[in-house]
């Protein structure tokens, strides 16, 4: 379904971020552990939909599950497909069909990319780089994935919902 794209990243405790995606038909949440750079993997993955790759792929720890995110770019529609695997310890390098598709959807590029910038920028509203630091303990916050995701969604989509250009 193409309307009503939800995407939330929201910090819950030391290391931790829940992690949530839902279209107009069904939804999906993930607890992400900081093993990874989590939310910076996510917004290079969506800005490298903007790219000559047709295909972003970027996963979260959930210790010891995998969480992995397929983005398939076809003009300007992504197909979304998050598979998970049992360890990641031992499916970081396994083909995506040995995972168990666990949520898909097809959305418009502009709408997936601003519902991811948003929610990041929310998340730096809400705790500032410093907060974030203290939060998610291993990364600071990913202003420059925020900046570029920014800029190439605004370049190439001609999205006309309001962006907060305040942060960085």
């Amino acid at each position: 379904m193409r309307n009503g794209l939800r995407f939330g990243w929201e910090l819950g405790g030391s290391g931790w971020a829940r992690c949530r995606i839902a279209d107009g038909t069904s939804e999906h949440e993930d607890i992400v552990s900081y093993c990874t750079d989590a939310l910076a993997d996510l917004l290079h993955g969506v800005a490298g939909l903007y790219g000559p790759a047709g295909v972003q792929r970027f996963s979260f720890d959930l210790e010891p599950a995998e969480a992995r995110w397929v983005l398939r770019g076809d003009g300007s529609e992504v197909g979304i497909t998050i598979y998970r695997f049992a360890d990641m310890s031992a499916s970081f390098d396994a083909p995506d069909q040995e995972g168990s598709p666990v949520w898909s959807s097809t959305q418009p590029r502009v709408l997936l990319s601003h519902v991811v910038l948003e929610a990041a920028q929310s998340v730096l509203r809400l705790h500032g780089e410093d907060g974030y630091l203290a939060e998610w303990v291993q990364h600071p916050f990913p202003v420059a994935a925020v900046q570029d995701l920014r800029r190439l969604h605004l370049r190439h989509d001609g999205c006309e919902r309001e962006h907060d250009m305040a942060l960085p």
